[in-house]
């Protein structure tokens, strides 16, 4: 499967590079490989054959990103395994997770994601990917004129009991100051409430330019921060417990105007129809992305599924 401009993620096997089916293998291609130079090129690749263990990842993620940061002020469900090592977003199997580009809210952000599969699904489960600049091109002109200013995200993070997560989840720390000092340097602004609960706005760019291609891309998680994108009941039922900036977070345009919700779905669709799936097949694929050229999703899956995932700055 590839998009309407014929793009598909590259596929690198054994095969393909003399080498044998081993971690090891890939290991030393990874060395004589120009990782960053293939990844602009290609966007994605999906490394597939090489039957890399999960206690044999880290090796191979030393190659593939060069200084793993952990994923502070990020706001999807996960689970730390490792090294700055994570589960994939923690949400129901029955759920897609749109596309979207790694904490793209944040002041700073991954330029590099590498997914590793631990489980594969029993059926579907796959990782969707779309170009950013095919998802911007394919809006209508009303809604990328819209979002030309940007956007404003609010969080609001309680402090052990509540909605989403904790602030304490979000920033990996117990330690207010140690919250305060990471904000003082992201353009945010923030306060403190009643139970020690944080709340966190900041404006972001809705497209951003790579710095290696140049490309302008669709590049933010307003689909994803907006009530629409919960579904009609679940919206429903959340506006009548609380007002939307006071959910776990919300998003408007950059002067506090709400986003309409068709321009949301617009997006989202628009961002789906766009994505070529990378399946899962076995324990030990891989599959790595340029976190600006590239969005990523999920789809829904059945069974057993496990997917790791790291990041680089």
């Amino acid at each position: 499967m590839s998009d309407r401009n014929g793009w598909t993620p590259l596929e690198v096997r054994p095969q393909d590079v003399g080498a044998d089916p081993t971690a090891e293998a890939l290991a030393g291609y990874l060395d004589s490989t120009d990782v960053g130079g293939l990844l602009v090129r290609e966007k994605a690749v999906v490394f597939r054959g090489f039957h890399v263990p999960e206690d044999g990842l880290d090796p191979v993620l030393d190659r593939l990103l060069p200084h793993r940061i952990a994923y502070v002020h990020g706001n999807s469900p996960r689970t730390k395994v490792g090294s700055n090592v994570y589960t994939s977003t923690e949400y129901p199997p029955a759920y897609t997770i749109s596309l979207h580009n790694e904490m793209s809210y944040a002041h700073a952000w991954p330029t590099r994601l590498a997914f590793y599969c631990a489980v594969a699904p029993a059926s579907q489960g796959a990782t969707p990917v779309v170009d950013g600049a095919l998802w911007l091109e394919s809006l209508d002109d009303e809604v990328r004129e819209a979002f030309g200013r940007g956007v404003l995200y609010t969080q609001n993070l309680h402090s052990g009991s509540g909605l989403g997560k904790s602030w304490q989840e979000t920033f990996e720390t117990q330690d207010r100051d140690e919250v305060e000092a990471f904000l003082k340097g992201t353009d945010a602004e923030w306060s403190w409430g009643p139970d020690d609960a944080l709340r966190v706005s900041q404006v972001r760019r809705s497209t951003l330019h790579h710095p290696g291609t140049g490309a302008e891309v669709w590049f933010n998680q307003a689909d994803q921060w907006h009530p629409a994108s919960l579904g009609d009941d679940t919206a429903k039922a959340l506006a009548q417990i609380m007002p939307a900036d006071e959910l776990p977070q919300s998003v408007t345009f950059a002067d506090g105007s709400p986003i309409p919700d068709a321009y949301v779905l617009q997006i989202r669709d628009r961002g789906l129809q766009h994505a070529v799936d990378v399946d899962w097949r076995e324990e030990g694929d891989l599959l790595l992305i340029d976190n600006v050229l590239v969005g990523h999703g999920r789809r829904p899956f059945t069974g057993p599924r496990k997917i790791l995932v790291a990041m680089s700055d």
